[in-house]
């Protein structure tokens, strides 16, 4: 299904972000994160939509994005649907260090990308860097014993601390 949707974009401490209306983000296959192929205004998009802990989800609009015509409290065209096609998070290099001190690279790259999102959602869901430190030695703990997602994690939750206040998006 494609989705055709005028929305207005909300700053969020200097984060911009496109929040989804629920009655639509109930259509989706999941509460947690779903992969989107689509266009902004006009500019092609493959991102997460993440979930923003009260039911619904947004997209976080990145840095290009917004120094193109991305306004707060104007109006965007956003043409999305849903895909299984998940692009390759990014890996903070905190994450990939001591990952490759364990010698996991291998187990890293043969778990799905999916699961790659859920691990790196789960690690970087807190604003203690001490908890985020332990959450790493925890994850490379559990790869190395063959697990191969995090346990016990609400992926329903807004995972992104500089954003979010107990995992709901902080919305003005």
């Amino acid at each position: 299904m494609t989705y055709t949707i005028d929305l207005i974009p909300s700053e969020i401490n200097q984060h911009f972000v496109l929040p989804i209306p629920t009655e639509i983000s109930r259509e989706f296959p999941s509460r947690g994160p779903v992969m989107i192929k689509g266009k902004l205004d006009g500019v092609a998009l493959t991102a997460p939509l993440e979930p923003n802990g009260r039911g619904s989800h947004f997209l976080l609009l990145s840095d290009d994005l917004v120094k193109g015509n991305i306004k707060v409290n104007q109006s965007v065209k956003f043409e999305f649907s849903i895909t299984q096609e998940w692009i390759e998070p990014d890996i903070p290099r905190d994450i990939k260090d001591q990952i490759t001190e364990a010698q996991l690279i291998e187990v890293w790259t043969g778990l799905t990308v999916k699961a790659r999102w859920e691990w790196l959602r789960w690690i970087r869901s807190t604003r203690n860097p001490v908890t985020r430190n332990r959450r790493i030695t925890v994850a490379v703990a559990k790869l190395q014993q063959g697990e191969r997602r995090p346990c016990c994690f609400n992926s329903a939750s807004c995972t992104l601390p500089e954003i979010s206040k107990s995992g709901v998006l902080d919305l003005p």
